[in-house]
């Protein structure tokens, strides 16, 4: 079964082989305004998000979150905080049908440019070494920050810009292939196709 995507992408269709990147902060929670989600208690789910997730459950193969999370270093929570939100996360999303096969995080600030912080393919790196069928080529990376679409476009996959997070210019290769409202957009569409 193939799936065609409007928008940008009139000819593009993807099928069961290929793989999910999703950014967690501002695509699945909401985003705390110059802050960080430090405990459960900060976490929200943004609307439609648990839905959308049940409907990529039936089309990708792999469904990965990499997320950026240098409050750690900055020390305003620890790896273990971290680990209790996702597994709480992780929860609510098998609880509503959806999968997540990895969380992969960089628990570093930019100032030394590490490179499992993306847009640098660190993490991605790792879920390849970790899923070796994963084909960069065959990924879709949903984000909603300039790192996150110049991650994606630096492996090569195809990249959906969500939300309104104002100026994209901060990063070389920083340009969307479609951009959407939100998660949930996308899921509503994978979820018209069935």
């Amino acid at each position: 079964m193939h799936v065609k995507i409007p928008f940008s992408w009139p000819n593009f269709k993807f099928n069961h082989e290929w793989s999910l990147f999703l950014d967690r902060d501002g695509v699945i929670n909401e985003r705390l305004p110059d802050d960080y989600v430090k405990k459960w208690d900060d976490f929200k789910f943004l609307p439609g998000v648990l839905d959308a997730l049940t409907a990529f459950n039936q089309y990708f193969s792999r469904i990965f979150i990499v997320t950026n999370q240098a409050g750690i270093e900055k020390e305003l929570y620890t790896h273990q905080d971290l680990k209790q939100i996702h597994e709480q996360m992780m929860e609510y999303i098998q609880y509503h049908g959806g999968r997540i096969d990895e969380i992969y995080y960089c628990p570093y600030k930019g100032d030394l440019d590490p490179l499992c912080r993306k847009p640098n393919p660190g993490m991605a790196l790792e879920a390849k070494k970790d899923f070796p069928e994963i084909d960069f080529k065959k990924c879709i990376m949903v984000g909603d920050s300039a790192s996150d679409i110049a991650f994606g476009n630096n492996l090569g996959m195809k990249t959906i810009l969500v939300g309104n997070k104002g100026d994209q210019s901060a990063y070389i290769n920083a340009i969307p292939d479609c951009r959407l409202d939100s998660l949930k957009d996308f899921g509503d569409f994978v979820a018209a196709m069935e």
